[in-house]
């Protein structure tokens, strides 16, 4: 079986530094039908956000990205909304986590913010541990582990926790 390249292309949508869970996933929709909350990603700060993300976009943000509470639901909104992945200049570790957890990409950059503008296009190699941007020029970033890369390849625990059901029960 090959294995995934997990490299991404897509446009980019800036954002700044210290996006909190709270402003991914709102809490006082939490008790809403998905639809309806995942219409309020982000509205706090990009307003035309949940409406004009489109299927393979890329999040790239400063310092800080997925502060605040362990809201699992943060990463899982951008997912559902088909973002491929989000380059940050850092991450809080636990939203990192949740999102390697559910298989939403996450990159560590320094300076990433300032090289990016909105809506450009840009390539993100996991594997290789870099950035490519629109001009052409590359910039490193913090590769992942390995066991990170396989859980993302595999996309996410829950397809890994089947596999091994499945191997269970033969």
């Amino acid at each position: 079986m090959k294995e995934p390249s997990l490299r991404y292309q897509g446009r980019a949508w800036v954002l700044g530094d210290n996006i909190s869970t709270d402003l991914l996933s709102p809490g006082h929709y939490v008790h809403d039908p998905m639809q309806t909350r995942l219409k309020h990603v982000l509205e706090a700060v990009r307003p035309d956000f949940a409406q004009g993300v489109g299927a393979g976009d890329i999040v790239v943000a400063g310092k800080n990205f997925g502060c605040g509470s362990s809201r699992e639901s943060a990463p899982m909104h951008l997912k559902d909304l088909g973002v491929a992945g989000v380059i940050a200049e850092s991450f809080a570790r636990i939203f990192s986590r949740n999102a390697i957890a559910i298989g939403l990409p996450v990159l560590s950059c320094p300076s990433i913010s300032s090289r990016v503008k909105d809506g450009e296009y840009i390539v993100f190699d996991l594997r290789a541990g870099e950035v490519i941007l629109a001009d052409g020029s590359r910039l490193k970033s913090e590769r992942l582990p390995d066991q990170m890369l396989d859980v993302l390849a595999k996309g996410g625990i829950v397809p890994i926790l089947e596999e091994i059901g499945r191997s269970m029960r033969s």
